[in-house]
């Protein structure tokens, strides 16, 4: 996903972001390539203050880039002024973390609102955003103002009037953050939907690795301003190459080991070799640490773990425990059919 690859809905070329201080400047971004495929789900996760942000707001030009270019739909959208970054913005819809919504308007008010703005006719305006509320769900609540909404419906409010203008690009800035997980999971099974029906691309930054694991198809990692990971999903889940990757993937993939083994583990024997065994690809679901039992006569010690699907693809951790003296040969036969190994240590 690094790059200027054809096919792009949207392209990050070189950018870099600069703002002034006394005495000097501060880097937001520095050097981004990114290239964002038409028609995925595209996530870029970071910390706070890392850069998703800023990064975000470039490409409806809400922050314009101090180096590179932004490229949308094939607009330079730095280079873009007034009717040029209007039309730009008419193919970019956005959705808010805290919901943005007008306490004055009702549901249908709030939806209506960019295309009131775009000066459309009042008649189009009114079957266009009848449409928008039955495809979020929100049609028996088209006339109640947005303090008697929940969080969720006020969200979904928010993706109506983010598609109101028939955008190309969607982007989400956090848009589940403020939410309980249970509607966290219908919101993104909504924004999934509309990527299959609308074919739209959708661009999301979150700080929650489990967000990208159930909906995106590609993503990128940000740390200080930069670029340090991209690709597909379920290749970076599968083999991370960067540590700050791999501290955002710990705490979703079964990665970590419980506190009690933690707490006692050592870099050198003696004790049990541990090692985190990563499932992914062509044997994912393969019994391997039965075959290591009958095959070698290894016996493994579970300590955690989990397995899922990111996709339809399976994925998943193991945490065990093998006796030292066998751990490079349990190692070597995991890795022959396929799976990932790493020792984190010895364990008494």
């Amino acid at each position: 996903m690094t790059g200027t690859a054809q096919g792009a809905a949207i392209s990050f070329q070189g950018v870099g972001k600069a703002y002034p201080k006394a005495g000097g400047q501060v880097t937001a971004l520095a050097d981004v390539t990114l290239s964002v495929p038409t028609g995925s789900i595209t996530g870029i996760i970071g910390r706070s203050g890392a850069g998703k942000s800023t990064l975000l707001r470039m490409v409806n030009g809400l922050e314009r880039p101090t180096e590179g270019r932004v490229i949308v739909a094939g607009h330079d959208v730095g280079a873009a002024r007034g009717g040029a970054l209007r039309a730009i913005r008419r193919d970019v819809g956005m959705i808010f973390q805290h919901f943005n919504l007008l306490a004055s308007r009702t549901v249908r008010g709030n939806v209506a609102l960019p295309l009131e703005v775009a000066g459309t006719p009042r008649a189009q305006i009114r079957a266009r955003v009848d449409q928008l509320i039955e495809q979020v769900g929100l049609g028996p609540l088209a006339d109640r103002y947005p303090a008697e909404l929940s969080g969720g419906q006020k969200q979904r409010v928010g993706i109506a009037r983010a598609l109101a203008t028939g955008p190309k690009v969607l982007l989400s800035d956090e848009a589940t953050s403020a939410l309980d997980p249970e509607t966290t999971q219908t919101v993104l099974d909504l924004l999934a939907q509309i990527n299959r029906d609308l074919g739209l691309t959708v661009l999301l930054i979150t700080h929650e690795m489990a967000v990208l694991r159930d909906i995106a198809s590609h993503m990128a990692v940000i740390e200080a301003g930069r670029i340090v990971e991209s690709g597909a999903t379920y290749d970076i889940f599968a083999r991370p190459q960067h540590a700050t990757t791999r501290r955002f993937l710990s705490g979703v993939t079964g990665a970590t080991l419980p506190a009690f083994v933690a707490a006692r583990l050592q870099a050198e024997p003696p004790g049990d070799q541990v090692i985190r065994v990563t499932f992914a690809g062509a044997h994912a679901t393969d019994p391997m640490l039965a075959r290591l039992a009958t095959d070698l006569g290894i016996s493994a010690n579970i300590l955690g773990g989990t397995i899922e699907e990111i996709g339809t693809k399976p994925f998943g951790n193991l945490l065990i425990s093998v006796p030292h003296d066998r751990g490079d040969q349990a190692r070597a036969f995991l890795e022959t059919h396929g799976l990932t190994t790493e020792v984190l240590g010895h364990v008494r």
